[in-house]
């Protein structure tokens, strides 16, 4: 009978522990779906259930090599936009219990409505899937992509008549593209490859990988010392320019209510990169050294034209001095915008 009697308050030690484990791992799940939308700011602390709380001795969050036993949001640890964390907390019953969490960061200051005006338009090839556009004097320099379709091509503003271009092989899909000195670089969306090519005569010359933390390939811009490069997500990488394999930094992309996922075509300009949202009207200012957003333009007006499904969507930017000129996907126009 005792041992029937110390059997039983054994299970029903057990099946207590079991249930404020599953009560710890349910609220903290329960906890980040709802903050994940909310979102949190530099220097807010992680309030945590009671349900969690009370039923643990210590909890620390992992970031990948890092770990803080802090919970407030430091920037020494956290970046703006999605930052993919562990907490691990050890429960009273001396038990270990890891849970994977994603906690947006969002910036402090709301993002500004910026103005524009148009001065100009021009045309443009309406067959011309744009993935990658830049222009440097009066030449455009695009790359267009679709399988079977894809290449790099340069042609005069005014003009849709191509000056030279590569085609590539059917298996590639072009995405972004950037001068870099006596070169244009060009990203594939899927391949895991670039392309590099003469910037004069659009040769072949040489070929890349980009690193295993981007997931694809899409927008792809220069600042003066690194290529930065999009992969469809909210993070930005800073890629060593004489090895694009290599990551220097990376950083998230967030307003002060949302991260801007979906960073398509990036455009780098007198201190900001300009980015547009694949299947959004706008164009986003974006701080290179946090990744804030500071302004957006919004081009609904062009949108409402050209756009009827969901592949011809805004997805050009250039600057043709302080003029900004947008275009899209198989738009017949290029737009020229001053910016106020």
């Amino acid at each position: 009978m005792k041992r029937n009697v110390f059997t039983g308050l054994i299970a029903l030690v057990f099946l207590v522990a079991c249930n404020k484990e599953k009560t710890v791992v349910k609220s903290i799940q329960n906890y980040n779906a709802t903050m994940q939308e909310k979102g949190y700011h530099f220097g807010d602390k992680i309030n945590l259930p009671a349900e969690v709380t009370d039923n643990i001795e210590t909890i620390s969050i992992s970031f990948g090599d890092n770990q803080s036993n802090s919970l407030v949001i430091d920037p020494h640890y956290f970046t703006l936009g999605e930052n993919n964390v562990t907490f691990s907390m050890k429960l009273k019953n001396d038990k270990l219990v890891n849970q994977d969490a994603t906690i947006n960061v969002f910036a402090s200051k709301p993002e500004q409505n910026l103005l524009y005006e148009q001065i100009a338009e021009y045309p443009h090839d309406p067959k011309n899937f744009v993935q990658g556009f830049q222009l440097e004097g009066d030449v455009v320099y695009e790359s267009d992509g679709q399988h079977g379709e894809s290449r790099m091509l340069k042609y005069r503003l005014g003009s849709t008549n191509p000056l030279q271009q590569a085609t590539q092989a059917q298996e590639f899909f072009s995405e972004g593209c950037t001068i870099v000195g006596d070169k244009v670089y060009q990203l594939t969306w899927q391949n895991r490859k670039g392309f590099i090519y003469n910037k004069n005569t659009l040769k072949l010359e040489g070929e890349f990988s980009y690193p295993s933390a981007m997931t694809e390939g899409w927008g792809l811009t220069y600042d003066g010392k690194n290529l930065i490069a999009a992969d469809g997500t909210s993070t930005l990488y800073f890629l060593d320019v004489n090895n694009p394999n290599k990551v220097i930094k990376k950083i998230g992309v967030a307003g002060s209510q949302m991260a801007y996922d979906q960073i398509n075509e990036l455009e780098y300009h007198k201190g900001f990169i300009y980015a547009n949202v694949w299947q959004q009207p706008i164009v986003l200012k974006i701080d290179p050294s946090k990744g804030e957003v500071v302004g957006r333009y919004d081009f609904s007006d062009y949108v409402s034209i050209h756009t009827k499904g969901a592949d011809d969507v805004l997805n050009g930017i250039a600057f043709k001095g302080d003029h900004m000129l947008v275009t899209g996907k198989n738009w017949p126009k290029i737009y020229e915008v001053r910016l106020k």
